[in-house]
């Protein structure tokens, strides 16, 4: 089986949040050729104001089709996302923190992984990069490798040798490299939400995911066009 669709293009799944890490991503995979499947989570998330930034974004990025997926994991909770667990606001700390979502990455790869076997694509593009790795255990290289080589073995694509890549463009860089990435696209950075714990349509600016945008624009130099409630 091929990949490619009637006008000759590779497709690919790209796992679209809405936050700054998955619109590069997927302005990335558009760029390479790829035509683009977004695939949106709705997990139940504290912050579901990021599934209109995925909306917008799928839009402006022209994706062939965007779903937007329901599934409940407040129903398991165990994160500060999906349950009613104070978001941490006191700084980025050493550990896996509280905002780990149980086994999300690994989840929302294998919603992907059907999606693009359903389609006969063998390309997947998610946003992980080096800040978030160090941390959550579902960000680092031997994951994706691992999700490779399961991917290899619990598919019918895969057993016959036709096998799936993950893609994670953005895994060695710094947050300040990926916001310099979005202007070299020519995307528009403020699209995008990242805020964990969002505060009257304004990011908080106090969360880890917060400081680390706040600090990738500091370090790039370039205009930060999210609105904050508070500034570190």
């Amino acid at each position: 089986m091929t990949d490619t669709n009637s006008n000759g293009a590779r497709r690919a799944v790209v796992l679209l949040s809405g936050g700054l890490d998955s619109m590069v991503t997927a302005a990335i995979a558009k760029e390479q050729g790829y035509k683009l499947l977004a695939l949106t989570v709705n997990y139940n998330q504290r912050h579901l104001v990021e599934l209109a930034s995925a909306r917008r974004i799928a839009a402006a990025l022209e994706a062939d089709r965007h779903i937007v997926l329901p599934i409940d994991l407040r129903a398991f909770g165990g994160s500060s996302l999906t349950d009613d667990i104070d978001v941490p606001k006191e700084g980025v700390q050493p550990g896996i923190p509280v905002t780990y979502v149980p086994a999300r990455n690994t989840i929302f790869l294998s919603l992907a992984l059907g999606w693009a076997e359903a389609c006969d694509g063998r390309d997947l593009f998610l946003g992980i990069n080096a800040l978030d790795y160090s941390g959550y255990p579902d960000c680092r290289p031997e994951f994706v490798e691992a999700f490779e080589n399961l991917a290899a073995k619990a598919t019918k694509a895969g057993v016959e040798g036709d096998r799936f890549k993950v893609h994670a463009p953005l895994q060695h860089m710094t947050k300040a490299d990926i916001v310099r990435e979005a202007a070299r696209l020519g995307l528009d950075a403020g699209m995008s939400w990242s805020c964990y714990d969002p505060q009257g349509g304004q990011h908080c600016g106090l969360c880890d995911s917060c400081r680390l945008r706040i600090k990738g624009f500091e370090e790039a130099g370039l205009p930060d066009p999210t609105s904050y409630a508070t500034s570190p």
